[in-house]
């Protein structure tokens, strides 16, 4: 029988037990979940369940940027005073460094029991949520910030023509204030290009909708009313073409490269991620 992640999760919700050790007992009782359940309560794997099913609505996202790796990582637990205790803190900050040094934004088994012991010292459930691992070259730029006490958690990366570029001080404050635009505004895709292109069709069609319900107009008239509005579209959602945390009336793009053309060099932001404590995908 196939284990899918959904079983493996609904497992993980119900014991607590780490995602590899309820998938390899999903596998061993031949997907019967209470069987399952049994597993890892014989291994003693469960011993967190009585404190499972409780909402993990609090929490923080932890960062780590060293030479050549960024990770972040998102701890959630069940009450504001227990986000704050430096238990908790200590168990992100160290799970943060793991995924660091593991080189990998998968959920590994590791990672699960720092958990666990974070979990047996506290008594309080908390699980692991999004997790996000980046190499960084020695021409790259990762800035992070972090808001409302770790409740938001933003990283990115800006890639320069050069090391010596890089390290410029006016490129490192480019990319704390890129950080603080993302956890600002959330966007949703880095650029136009990263759009899905089913959703740009979908969003074409009801602006051609709602241009059609103005009145009778001439075809080119329509088509520049549902160009106008997925342009303004587009600049809401796409990082690139938003309006500047600091200066609104420039898009990030133009910010960008304004700063390359003040330093001397080429500056590309490439990749950004975004975590926001329980918050869905």
């Amino acid at each position: 029988m196939t284990v899918t992640p959904k079983d493996v999760k609904k497992l993980r919700d119900k014991t607590g037990a780490g995602m590899l050790d309820c998938k390899n007992a999903l596998v061993k009782a031949d997907g019967d979940f209470a069987a399952a359940e049994k597993i890892l309560k014989e291994q003693g794997l469960a011993s967190a369940d009585k404190r499972v099913g409780r909402a993990t609505n609090n929490g923080s996202v932890f960062i780590c940027i060293e030479e050549g790796k960024a990770a972040m990582a998102e701890l959630t637990c069940e009450t504001d005073f227990v986000a704050k205790n430096d238990v908790f803190r200590a168990a992100g900050e160290k799970i943060s460094k793991a995924v660091a040094d593991s080189g990998s934004s998968e959920k590994s088994e590791a990672l699960e029991t720092m958990v666990k012991e974070a979990i047996s010292i506290l008594k309080e459930n908390m699980l692991l949520g999004k997790v996000v691992y980046w190499n960084v070259s020695d021409n790259d730029v990762v800035a992070n910030y972090s808001h409302n006490g770790g409740q938001i958690g933003v990283i990115v990366k800006l890639s320069c023509d050069s090391a010596a570029t890089a390290a410029k001080d006016e490129v490192k404050a480019l990319a704390f204030d890129l950080a603080l635009h993302a956890a600002a505004f959330n966007p949703t895709y880095l650029n136009r290009d990263a759009v899905n292109p089913s959703y740009l069709k979908d969003q074409e069609d009801i602006f051609t909708t709602q241009a059609n319900n103005l009145g009778d107009k001439p075809e080119k008239v329509i088509k520049g009313i549902v160009q106008g509005k997925l342009n303004k579209h587009l600049s809401q959602i796409c990082f690139l073409d938003q309006g500047f945390v600091k200066e609104d009336k420039k898009a990030v793009k133009v910010i960008v490269s304004e700063t390359a053309k003040a330093v001397g060099g080429t500056i590309e932001l490439v990749d950004y991620a975004y975590i926001a404590v329980g918050q869905e995908d």
